[in-house]
């Protein structure tokens, strides 16, 4: 059993109104639709919410792996539903959002692994909201370039593929999947559409050093990435990896100002950051 370590001011968010929260979760419940910022319980989906963004998890919400950070439930998934594309369109059109973020659980037993589940949802969004921009967040697909192509040509306005840690600890928090892999998905993007917009997101605080995350930050932009997001992990249950330490506010500070001085267009590096904080900001300043 991991030692609690006290949450400290810093990570405490009140949340002054939940009227619109309300609205936003019948909606999707309406649309059986699921976002991960409310199966994560996330810190920023008021804000996020008001702003007119939201980040829609498809295909299912069983995923394939066992990732130890990770709250989303393993196991055997569903078959997706055929309906999701086109629900999610409507959805993003009745809270009239200015840019939807599309994620997805890891779907390894699908002979695509979700890439034409994603390649529909970009199509019914532009079908019925073409002024919405669009972001996806997807998984590695195992590094499979045919399945990476299907996505770039679909033309989402950002491609969204998260490193997660530092190459030191991915042994022990993303054991299903690999570091360099994780950068060739970004590499290969840029390669295929070298105008199109790439991301990444880290978790701090599982034990890495500054010089590691500095490090991480490097293999990044080496591969063109252009925006970069770095959070505070906090570790769901018992059962998930522990969490070493809540990293200082001035920490995160460090962090921007290297991402910054490295050449990322965007940067989103606070402790309540997660991967689509301030989706749209980041994206717009591209």
């Amino acid at each position: 059993m991991s030692k609690m370590i006290r949450k400290p001011e810093w990570m405490r968010v009140k949340l002054n109104s939940t009227a619109h929260l309300n609205k936003v979760t019948g909606l999707l419940s309406n649309l059986n639709l699921n976002t991960v910022c409310e199966a994560a319980n996330c810190p920023n989906r008021l804000e996020c919410f008001s702003s007119k963004t939201a980040t829609f998890m498809i295909l299912g919400t069983t995923c394939t792996r066992n990732c130890k950070f990770c709250n989303v439930e393993g196991g055997t998934p569903n078959l997706p539903d055929p309906h999701e594309p086109k629900n999610i369109a409507i959805g993003i059109k009745e809270l009239g959002l200015k840019h939807a973020v599309i994620t997805s659980v890891t779907r390894d037993d699908l002979e695509d692994e979700g890439a034409g589940h994603f390649v529909k949802c970009i199509e019914e969004i532009k079908a019925l909201n073409p002024s919405t921009s669009i972001e996806v967040l997807t998984p590695d697909f195992n590094g499979k370039e045919e399945l990476i192509q299907q996505v770039v040509f679909a033309k989402p306005n950002v491609f969204n593929h998260n490193i997660e840690t530092v190459k030191r600890l991915y042994n022990t928090v993303r054991p299903e999947a690999s570091y360099a892999q994780s950068l060739y998905v970004l590499k290969y993007i840029k390669e295929v559409d070298p105008k199109m917009a790439t991301k990444s997101g880290i978790m701090v605080g599982l034990g890495e050093t500054e010089e590691e995350v500095f490090e991480t930050l490097k293999d990044l932009r080496e591969v063109g990435c252009d925006i970069v997001t770095i959070g505070q992990y906090m570790q769901p249950s018992e059962k998930h990896i522990d969490l070493v330490e809540y990293v200082h506010p001035d920490v995160f500070k460090r962090y921007e100002e290297k991402a910054y001085a490295l050449g990322f267009s965007a940067v989103a590096s606070s402790p309540l950051v997660r991967s689509s904080y301030k989706a749209l900001e980041s994206y717009n300043q591209m």
